[in-house]
């Protein structure tokens, strides 16, 4: 239990509580439970926008659920999404790059790079027939656990709290925990299966623009690959809307 009380801890601000006596490697420890939270996290979404469709127009329920949302997940990936649009996409060498991407201070491109996000999730929110809803439970649990193996590739720097989570992370929780994003995509079917590939795809991408620019990952780049991966699902599932 106190492995999943760290997974919500960390990754929602639901009254969980984090453990008092941190250990080195406690993050990566929780990592088997991440995308069962992200099926928690994406329910609770899921309702709140099952709910507000019946009552307000499409774009200002997309608008609305996506503001539970964030505040549900405590805003933790969009700042890791930040940080990267700062850092990433600047003409530096990797260690200044690194140095920009630990300034708290938000730059132009990390600016543009919330707007575009949230915007694209909102749009796709306010897009979403209703039958296909459980895609924001697939977004919210594929992204999460698409960490687990981003996680064993090299890191950007020793320190952190991605390698802290790549420290306690067990190789076994990648093949345990994939059973939950092939539940949903069973459920959605041949759509549930472009949007998983999909979102493999923009990780892809955005661990490459990691490797080539930092020279590996980092938890800023985790938080970016969440935010990326859950907005390419969303918008899989407007297509033809």
């Amino acid at each position: 239990m106190r492995n999943l009380r760290t997974a919500f801890g960390l990754l929602t601000v639901l009254p969980f509580g984090m453990p008092e006596d941190w250990q080195p490697g406690d993050s990566g420890r929780a990592g088997i439970w991440c995308p069962l939270v992200g099926i928690i996290v994406g329910v609770i979404v899921w309702l709140v926008w099952k709910v507000l469709i019946l009552y307000f127009p499409s774009l200002i329920a997309g608008i609305l659920t996506l503001m539970v949302w964030v505040v549900l997940t405590g805003g933790l990936h969009l700042d890791g999404l930040a940080d990267c649009c700062d850092g990433l996409l600047v003409s530096a060498t990797p260690e200044k790059r690194l140095e920009i991407m630990k300034d708290p201070h938000l730059g132009a491109f990390g600016g543009i790079g919330l707007l575009l996000i949230l915007f694209s999730k909102a749009a796709a929110l306010s897009l979403l027939a209703a039958s296909s809803g459980v895609s924001i439970i697939l977004a919210t649990t594929i992204s999460r656990w698409l960490i687990l193996p981003a996680a064993l590739l090299p890191l950007a720097h020793p320190g952190g709290m991605g390698a802290d989570f790549a420290a306690g992370l067990r190789r076994s929780a990648i093949f345990v925990t994939v059973i939950f994003p092939l539940a949903l995509v069973f459920l959605l079917g041949v759509q549930g299966v472009y949007a998983v590939l999909v979102a493999v795809l923009a990780a892809m991408a955005v661990l490459g623009l990691a490797k080539s620019r930092i020279n590996g990952v980092s938890g800023d780049v985790f938080g970016m690959l969440v935010e990326v991966t859950e907005a390419v699902v969303l918008l899989t599932f407007t297509f033809g809307s």
